[in-house]
């Protein structure tokens, strides 16, 4: 017994000593691990008396206890130091200026249907809103359009099994309203349509709007005022308009309406094809058939629509040349607006 007191002087320099945990737990196996000296000690009570042995292993665990004290205390030690390195390289200085979030902003689509949205309301014009999974009737039958016309083709539309089909244009929406609204009718009909096109000007889905407006003496002067209105506000009061005679199956006459090219001024370029002119949407009086089919009396009230791209307008009017950017959601693009 008389090394107990050597043992434990060592082990208090080696701990005292030691330069992290790694190495503190090295000095706790050498000296109170299966084979430590400590350990040792208690494996020869055996060879004392049987009257020693009670005083001889109070002193060897009263060893240990003091050499674990000395462990524990030093451990400690280690794991305020640790923490305390931890939180210093963590620190935050809160004098310094906080993270700024980037701000967010309207996409071009919708900055385009919110100014549509203000000119005809405006105007008196109320949006209403329909389904995108339409029938046959609503989007073609009702509209004076014949079975043989193109616009039913399958490499424009699709279809569903079930006859079904995605809507192609906005005027269903208008028919809906006709069947169940009492004219005089200021509407428009904004939302998502769908055909088969993919390139640099077309989209398999697109924003569309389209404006009707039917009472007793509505004229084609009508039409042209409000057309060259809406133009003059939503580009600018300057642009030239010109209407062009045109057809389409659920308007009679029909007319395709025209604006200064943008780029050049008129002056002729590669957008314009060297007109000097970009056709932007398409209008005519509602033709009788369909103000019947609707419920409407055509020999009393007539009626103008029109129909625009809005992604055409976005483009045009932000001078995006790739209309496919639109709905690739790149942010270096998107920050721009």
């Amino acid at each position: 017994m008389q090394g107990l007191e050597e043992i434990i002087k060592q082990a208090e320099s080696a701990i005292h000593s030691a330069e992290d945990l790694k190495s503190l737990d090295h000095i706790r196996v050498h000296y109170l691990g299966k084979k430590g000296e400590l350990t040792d000690y208690l494996k020869t009570l055996g060879q004392l008396p049987p009257e020693e042995r009670p005083a001889a292993g109070q002193k060897i665990n009263a060893a240990k206890e003091a050499v674990s004290a000395l462990l524990e205390k030093r451990s400690n030690a280690f794991k305020k130091i640790a923490i305390e390195n931890q939180l210093a390289a963590e620190a935050i200085d809160v004098t310094l200026p906080g993270r700024t979030l980037a701000n967010g902003s309207l996409h071009p689509i919708m900055q385009a249907s919110d100014d549509l949205r203000r000119i005809f309301g405006r105007m008196g014009f109320t949006f209403l809103e329909g389904p995108e999974i339409e029938e046959d009737k609503y989007n073609f039958e009702s509209l004076n359009i014949p079975k043989h016309h193109p616009a039913r083709a399958m490499q424009d539309t699709f279809y569903f099994s079930d006859g079904l089909l995605l809507r192609t244009h906005m005027s269903p929406v208008q028919i809906r309203a006709m069947e169940k609204m009492t004219p005089p009718l200021r509407i428009v009909a904004l939302g998502r349509v769908y055909r088969r096109d993919f390139d640099i000007t077309h989209t398999p889905m697109f924003h569309q709007m389209e404006c009707l407006m039917i009472d007793k003496n509505v004229s084609f002067a009508d039409l042209k005022s409000l057309m060259t209105h809406f133009l003059h506000e939503f580009f600018s009061p300057d642009t030239p308009i010109r209407f062009r005679p045109s057809y389409f199956p659920f308007t009679e006459p029909s007319a395709e309406v025209d604006m200064g090219c943008l780029n050049c001024k008129g002056s002729g370029c590669r957008i314009c094809k060297n007109t000097g002119w970009l056709e932007i949407l398409g209008c005519g009086m509602v033709h009788p058939n369909v103000l019947n089919g609707a419920g409407i009396d055509s020999k009393k009230y007539r009626g103008f629509a029109c129909g625009v791209g809005v992604d055409r307008l976005a483009l045009l009017k932000y001078s995006i040349s790739d209309l496919r950017a639109l709905f690739e959601n790149d942010l270096r693009f998107l920050r721009q607006f």
